[in-house]
């Protein structure tokens, strides 16, 4: 832990003078994004200015890096200056854990962390349980309702990780160089996964070899043979190259993904309320327009990748799935079997 934490601070101390990274500009959102009467700035003193790090893993053309880019145009636009914002993009910053660890410590102010967040506080390791959620309106029903918030809560009280909002990914496919049809075919099937125990147990209950690895190293050791698959919504697939190394994507819809737009309390606790209001209106906006460019380019990703020769297989669901659910309740005993029994009762089973 030490160890990770003093790789962490050596990174932020080389990159702390940078300049905010360069992007395409992102196009408008569908809704929310106009510009208000007043801007926050507009009314009154805000505190002295400052400026948000945020990382994230992915690289500078994704729709992760084009939301952020959207973030700290609005969140300089609405504190007229008053609050910058430098974002370091592929993994500039250490993988998700690492963040999640600098934000810990306050060297890391915002970052945007899926399911790893479960290393920091175990009851999110339910959302991230295979088939538990069976659409995606039933996962955005979950995340947030009730269920949502107290789990958002429980990483603030744990961590010192403050949740501004929840991304939609999509849902997560598996790509391989063998066709996936049958839970057959996924026996001994040597699958990246991330560094979530909820996944990592539910691969292998279901016949898999899970591999825990961080994102950077994924394309590599897929074209080394080092694993054999992997899984992720398609446009993480597709802005990862993933198509270049692999041949089949089976659409398996085995998780309705998310990321969150996280910060630092220690941050957060250190801006002046008026500050902390910009914040969230960007925060808002931005995922209003992550949300509408995931739904709107999967379809677009994915006839790019068959076009570039990868095949698409449509697994048997019902079967992979009832194996799948069978590890869901006793993983739960071990996380808060409470907690999950009432996420079941918001999904009417």
């Amino acid at each position: 832990m030490k160890k990770r934490i003093t790789v962490i601070v050596a990174v932020m101390m080389s990159f702390m003078m940078l300049s905010a990274c360069a992007a395409p500009a992102a196009p408008a959102a569908p809704a929310g994004g106009g510009a208000p009467a007043e801007t926050a700035a507009d009314a009154g003193d805000l505190g002295d200015p400052v400026n948000i790090r945020l990382g994230h893993v992915q690289n500078e053309n994704d729709i992760w890096h084009l939301a952020s880019v959207r973030f700290q145009e609005e969140v300089e636009r609405l504190s007229g200056g008053n609050i910058t914002v430098t974002i370091f993009p592929n993994s500039t910053l250490g993988g998700d854990r690492d963040m999640g660890e600098g934000m810990q410590i306050g060297v890391v102010d915002m970052a945007l962390i899926a399911g790893v967040l479960g290393v920091f506080e175990p009851t999110v390791l339910l959302l991230e349980l295979p088939y538990l959620f069976e659409s995606q309106d039933e996962f955005d029903r979950v995340i947030h309702g009730a269920s949502g918030a107290e789990i958002a809560q429980n990483v603030l009280n744990s961590s010192g990780i403050r949740i501004l909002n929840w991304w939609n990914r999509g849902s997560r496919q598996v790509t391989s160089n063998r066709p996936i049809n049958t839970l057959d075919d996924i026996q001994g099937l040597v699958i990246r996964v991330p560094e979530i125990a909820a996944m990592v147990t539910t691969w292998n209950v279901m016949g898999a070899s899970p591999t825990p690895m961080a994102w950077a190293e994924v394309y590599t050791g897929l074209e080394q043979g080092v694993i054999e698959a992997q899984e992720n919504p398609i446009p993480f697939i597709y802005s990862g190259r993933i198509h270049e190394v692999q041949n089949y994507i089976a659409l398996t819809n085995h998780k309705y993904e998310y990321v969150t737009m996280s910060m630092s309390e220690l941050f957060w606790q250190g801006l002046t309320p008026a500050q902390q209001e910009i914040i969230i209106e960007a925060a808002n906006i931005a995922t209003e327009y992550q949300n509408y460019r995931v739904a709107e380019l999967t379809d677009e990703f994915l006839a790019s990748m068959v076009a570039d020769g990868i095949t698409v297989t449509n697994p048997d669901i019902a079967g992979i799935s009832a194996v799948a659910r069978t590890a869901h309740e006793p993983f739960a005993q071990t996380i808060d079997i409470d907690l999950f029994n009432r996420i079941m009762t918001e999904l009417g089973r």
